[in-house]
């Protein structure tokens, strides 16, 4: 029998398999039970040119926990405004084979409405 994080993995490398061929920037996120992280990447994996999570001092100071919807749309709202600066407008969603909904689909939901074309 497949463990839970056997599936999430088969599920991300097909995920990232189909970015892989459209070549673009991607949105990678990861989630723990206490927070949650960002990171926009280039298309060979080579460097991250923005990121956010819920470890900064900036963000711990506005959320009280870091593993709830409230701090996935700061993060989302995080990560935009750090693509806007770095000249980013568009990226690919990869969710690291993460099921969407709750805390990942609030983070793409922000980062749309923050700007970000997923």
């Amino acid at each position: 029998m497949k463990s839970k994080t056997d599936k999430r993995m088969r599920r991300a490398i097909r995920v990232r398999n189909k970015i892989r061929r459209v070549r673009t920037r991607r949105l990678c996120v990861h989630r723990t039970p206490r927070h949650i992280y960002a990171q926009i990447i280039e298309p060979d994996g080579s460097r991250v040119l923005a990121s956010a999570s819920t470890l900064e001092a900036e963000v711990r100071k506005e959320i009280k926990s870091g593993g709830n919807v409230v701090a996935a749309k700061l993060i989302g709202k995080r990560i935009a405004e750090k693509a806007k600066s770095a000249g980013i407008t568009r990226a690919a969603f990869d969710r690291s084979g993460f099921k969407y909904h709750g805390r990942i689909k609030a983070l793409a939901d922000s980062a749309r409405e923050h700007g970000l074309e997923i």
